[in-house]
């Protein structure tokens, strides 16, 4: 299941805008690439291998950061999982062309493993887990024992595991993950992000111990496509 249709959907992602694809020599490109490596020296004594992309409210780019830093890190020589951990309003599989039939919703509510939801796209070292069909309980499922067992399975096969998440600030889903992950990336957006939201959503990764690795501050008003992105670690 997890190798199917890999041919057609390199076709379908040739036609995303992913930056890191499409130009990757582009200033945007390199600024990818300079969250890698921050996020790949953030710990002397243990590697960052699980991260979670959040953000304190919608429309602030996450999941294009997600998707793009999952393209360099395998660009890089490292087996990559993005996984779409945002169950609610999923986007990781229109984002690379797929359908979304199968993925961690049936993972975590069934016995199957993550290796049979996967999903390639035509990107060496890149796996896709979809979100899957809706559930009624995402918030319940990422808590379950269940996702403890998903996560350590991912680990073992993937050197990289990035989860796209919803909003911190909208619902419990990104702070149950951030507390399990190995780190937490926050997005802002410029002349989206309240003040007041995003320190809403520091006190509430702070609440559950996250490791909150940095910030990613999107969208300044000077670029032509699709803003300049920037890190600041801790």
């Amino acid at each position: 299941m997890g190798k199917r249709n890999s041919k057609h959907h390199s076709q379908q992602t040739s036609a995303v805008s992913l930056i890191t694809l499409a130009d990757k020599t582009s200033p945007i490109s390199e600024q990818y690439r300079t969250i890698r490596t921050n996020i790949q020296f953030a710990s002397a004594d243990k590697k960052i291998q699980t991260i979670v992309v959040t953000s304190s409210g919608p429309a602030e780019g996450k999941s294009t950061i997600s998707a793009n830093l999952a393209v360099v890190f395998a660009s890089s020589g490292q087996r990559v999982l993005l996984v779409d951990a945002d169950m609610r309003k999923p986007t990781v599989h229109k984002t690379f062309g797929l359908s979304n039939d199968t993925g961690l919703s049936l993972v975590l509510s069934t016995n199957q493993s993550v290796l049979e939801n996967t999903r390639t796209v035509g990107i060496e070292n890149l796996s896709i887990l979809p979100s899957g069909p809706k559930p009624p309980n995402p918030s319940e499922l990422l808590g379950s024992v269940r996702m403890n067992q998903v996560i350590e399975e991912a680990r073992h096969l993937y050197d990289v595991v990035i989860f796209d998440m919803p909003p911190v600030v909208a619902v419990t889903d990104a702070q149950i993950m951030a507390s399990k992950a190995d780190g937490t990336l926050l997005v802002v957006r410029e002349n989206v992000t309240r003040k007041d939201t995003l320190t809403n959503a520091k006190n509430l990764l702070e609440m559950v111990q996250a490791r909150v690795l940095g910030v990613v501050y999107n969208g300044t008003q000077n670029m032509k496509d699709q803003g300049y992105y920037y890190y600041y670690g801790n």
